[in-house]
């Protein structure tokens, strides 16, 4: 039995900007196991991160597709919810073509830009160190 474990934004939020697959499998396993609601949201977050890792395309397909089901049940729930904007916008920037999932980039960074303020200090520094490199978010505009 593993014991209840606390989630760190902070280590969520450096995973997904440089994690590989053992940074990620980790993180997985401490969402798994953390007293938080929004697991779905972060656990599919970081398996469509993982997605752009591996290397086999059906392992790809499959991680993004179950990541992507979680993600969108955990944003449906609480869609007013900013971080969740920004999760999204992030995946969806470097998401390929192929799999359909960047139809919301412009209405996220607007999003992101109106109520940037309300986000937590945690998220609002990962939303100012992707903004660095970021097409849809820029520091300025913050």
């Amino acid at each position: 039995m593993h014991p209840v474990q606390d989630f760190d934004r902070t280590a969520f939020y450096e995973v997904m900007r440089s994690g590989g697959i053992d940074e990620i499998n980790k993180e997985l396993s401490t969402i798994a196991y953390a007293s938080i609601q929004e697991k779905d949201v972060y656990s599919g977050a970081l398996l469509m991160k993982k997605a752009g890792l591996v290397h086999k395309p059906k392992d790809k397909l499959n991680f993004f597709k179950a990541g992507r089901i979680r993600f969108e049940t955990g944003f449906r729930a609480d869609s007013a919810n900013v971080e969740y904007h920004f999760l999204r916008l992030t995946i969806q920037e470097h998401a390929p073509n192929i799999v359909k999932y960047r139809g919301q980039l412009g209405d996220d960074a607007r999003y992101i830009h109106k109520y940037f303020s309300t986000l937590t200090p945690v998220v609002r520094q990962a939303v100012i160190g992707y903004s660095k490199t970021s097409k849809w978010l820029h520091l300025e505009d913050l």
